[in-house]
């Protein structure tokens, strides 16, 4: 990458970074912290858990489709004023119902969409898979960043300064976005970066999809559980908030190495295979915490084992989307999962604050089991996709017409590597899936320019 795009790229990052790392940090200190409210209950804590995931959900795809209309950087500003509203606003709630609207405004700053479209628009085609794998480890290690600092911080600040520091971090991403990406850069075809309204229905019912997109729902709903009862049990064995960090970094570097032996066994056998195996790790989990008396080994083999199964499907179901999404309609795919994804962790803190409300933790981990035992079910029909990659071609938009679409297409499918052609006129952009190794792209661009110079 040159230097424009690697400042971009480390911009949009560390966005990503600043944005989840706050978003994060609450996850295992509500359950505790929200007791010193006076209208604590089991119920608000679930929703305050899981409240961003509704709006997060909701939105994700129109501020997508928003940042087409008015442009990447000022949607991204718009979601992040909005997450940094609802960050100050849970942080000076006195009640759980407003800590609870604050994080439910946090969830409408939904600007993942906009900021892949962004780092589209500023990387050449040929580069763009770096900037992309960049912002992926960024969100993955602000999650796990978040949840060993979380709880320090909490027991510092309490956790109203953390949302006040979220509030912070968030304001920091604007001159991020204003200063480190560039302005004059061209919109691209978004066909693999943004959603598009008239794909949905057709990727919505897709025979693989659908059911990475129910996994999807399903794994967010059992971690936002784990992390409603998980810190309440280690209160209880008398480790205090401040000392819970000591348990997830062991958690978390013990599930990360067995994830490393999951992927090196599992990774070329059949995908339903390596699904069901990672969602027995995460049942094995749930069991222990019903069978032992709870204790910090016990807790944490639970989270070891829990936490590996979920690493897996957290790294293997978002390549598997891109893979399986037909050309030109990633963009489409990745906003249904997105979507699927957090209202997860919506429905995650909703059913787990009810149960919680009548009956012991052990019942939400029961209900944890037998929803992993119906997804289960799901993946009959599930399958590995080929490892292609992705091409996009622009075009000059007055030289596509409906009659010359049929000619243009079939010359490209002729070519040796392509397996899928897409012409979009209103994207004005070809978007082919390619084998890697044959796949000749100059070749590709002589003919588009031959046959449209024809025309």
């Amino acid at each position: 990458m040159n230097k424009s795009e690697w400042q971009a790229g480390l911009s949009l990052a560390s966005v990503y970074v600043l944005r989840m790392l706050g978003l994060f940090m609450v996850i295992p200190v509500i359950a505790v912290a929200a007791k010193e409210y006076p209208d604590y209950s089991a119920l608000w804590v679930g929703l305050a858990i899981g409240g961003y995931g509704l709006t997060q959900a909701l939105f994700q795809i129109p501020m997508g489709l928003l940042s087409d209309k008015w442009g990447r950087k000022p949607v991204i500003y718009v979601g992040l004023l909005f997450f940094a509203a609802g960050s100050l606003i849970a942080g000076l709630a006195d009640t759980m119902w407003l800590l609870t609207v604050g994080r439910i405004l946090q969830g409408a700053g939904a600007i993942a969409g906009a900021i892949m479209a962004l780092a589209t628009d500023v990387t050449r085609e040929s580069q763009r898979t770096k900037i992309m794998a960049l912002i992926g480890v960024s969100i993955g290690m602000s999650f796990y960043l978040a949840l060993l600092i979380g709880p320090i911080i909490a027991n510092s600040l309490g956790m109203q300064g953390i949302f006040l520091i979220t509030a912070c971090l968030s304001i920091l991403c604007l001159p991020l976005v204003r200063f480190g990406v560039p302005n004059n850069m061209a919109m691209q075809p978004t066909g693999d970066a943004l959603p598009k309204l008239n794909q949905l229905a057709q990727l919505y019912k897709h025979p693989h999809l659908w059911r990475l997109n129910a996994s999807v729902l399903v794994v967010h709903m059992l971690i936002t559980c784990f992390f409603v009862q998980v810190p309440v049990l280690l209160l209880n064995i008398s480790i205090p908030l401040v000392e819970h960090w000591k348990l997830y970094s062991v958690v978390l570097v013990a599930s990360v190495v067995c994830l490393f032996v999951m992927i090196k066994l599992l990774d070329k056998q059949a995908a339903r295979l390596s699904f069901k195996v990672s969602l027995l790790f995460m049942a094995a989990g749930f069991l222990i915490l019903i069978a032992q008396v709870p204790s910090w080994v016990s807790i944490a083999v639970a989270g070891i084992l829990f936490f590996t199964g979920f690493n897996f499907l957290e790294a293997k179901m978002p390549s598997m989307v891109s893979s399986i999404s037909p050309a030109g309609r990633k963009g489409s795919a990745m906003g249904i999962y997105a979507s699927h994804q957090f209202f997860g962790a919506f429905l995650g803190g909703l059913l787990s604050g009810l149960l919680n409300s009548y009956y012991s933790p052990e019942y939400t981990f029961i209900m944890c089991l037998i929803v992993i035992f119906l997804l289960s079910l799901t993946f009959r029909g599930l399958t590995s996709a080929e490892r292609l990659k992705r091409v996009t071609l622009a075009l000059e938009s007055h030289t596509i017409t409906q009659n010359n679409h049929t000619e243009l297409l079939s010359t490209l499918k002729s070519l040796i590597g392509v397996k899928e052609v897409v012409l979009d006129s209103i994207d004005a952009a070809i978007y082919l899936k390619v084998d890697a190794n044959t796949f000749d792209a100059n070749e590709a661009q002589r003919l588009i320019n031959t046959h449209c110079n024809v025309q």
